[in-house]
């Protein structure tokens, strides 16, 4: 998944990462933090959509609970952003969706199932980085269409687009229109040349909007995405796997991975699924707080 990103061109989404990075004022730092006698400190960042972001939050929260001094950096931008700032301190700490990272940094991987892809990532990961246990918890890309565009070309898989894809428009976030997860593994993969590309957000109120109101016919969505099911969507079948295991991982600056971070967030891992984050992602959707979100899941699994 992810699946990261923002309906901005590259060059403004770094811009507002090193804003971000250099003491952005919406960002939060807990000071009080290290009653509990951690000596940690750590600044957890996010991509630029609200899953992410609740991840994070998630994250936050859980290791200020242990005693763990928190800086919170969200919405810093897509992979071409956070991978250099986790390599190079800006930030310590963010989720990461395992196939989508993996066909990041190899775009030629063959690596499909939960297991395939965590060991091949551990062999890829850019030196000074490292992946904490992944939860079982994914969030995969899915092509959705409305339910009248299903029944008209009779789509059921990404493969029966092939003979309407001239004749649609494919909505997504600006970085799919080069990566091999989006217009490049669509034509590589299924053939699939659309009558246009819309750059729109990864997964978010943009894309949405854009296919309910038809300004695109088909649209990157994400699976633990409320929305599908609330507005009578059609998720078609990735018959040939484009879109990668995506199991929630924590990537971190190896700096930072104390016994205690690493304690912390193994537990959050292990106790996050899928069906958590359709239903935290349904509350981002009615604009919730998220800080409260992830404070009430802790807590119904005794992590805070």
């Amino acid at each position: 998944m992810k699946k990261y990103l923002t309906g901005f061109a590259l060059a403004a989404a770094t811009a507002i990462a090193l804003s971000a990075c250099g003491g952005d004022p919406m960002s939060s730092t807990n000071n009080n933090s290290q009653a509990a006698g951690s000596t940690d400190s750590i600044i957890v960042g996010s991509a630029d959509f609200p899953e992410s972001q609740l991840i994070a939050k998630i994250y936050a929260e859980a290791l200020k609970s242990k005693g763990v001094q928190v800086t919170e950096k969200p919405s810093i931008g897509s992979r071409e952003v956070t991978i250099p700032a986790l390599k190079d301190g800006s930030i310590d700490l963010m989720p990461e969706y395992g196939g989508a990272l993996l066909q990041y940094l190899d775009a030629s991987t063959k690596a499909v199932t939960s297991d395939e892809v965590t060991k091949e990532l551990s062999t890829k990961i850019p030196s000074g980085l490292t992946q904490l246990t992944a939860s079982k918890a994914q969030d995969k890309d899915v092509l959705a269409v409305k339910k009248e565009t299903a029944d008209k070309y009779n789509l059921k898989s990404i493969s029966d687009l092939q003979p309407a894809a001239k004749d649609l428009v494919l909505g997504g976030p600006p970085e799919w229109k080069t990566r091999i997860n989006g217009v490049a593994g669509l034509k590589s993969v299924y053939n699939l040349d659309f009558k246009e590309f819309s750059a729109l957000d990864a997964g978010g109120p943009l894309t949405l909007n854009a296919l309910l109101s038809g300004q695109v016919q088909v649209a990157d969505l994400f699976s633990t995405d409320p929305a599908i099911a609330a507005n009578n969507l059609v998720a078609l079948e990735d018959n040939k796997n484009l879109f990668l295991s995506e199991n929630i991982v924590p990537v971190i600056n190896q700096k930072k991975a104390s016994d205690t971070v690493k304690g912390v967030l193994d537990k959050v891992s292990a106790a996050l699924t899928t069906d958590d984050l359709i239903q935290m992602n349904g509350r981002t959707a009615k604009f919730e707080d998220m800080g409260q979100i992830a404070q009430d899941w802790l807590k119904s699994k005794n992590l805070a």
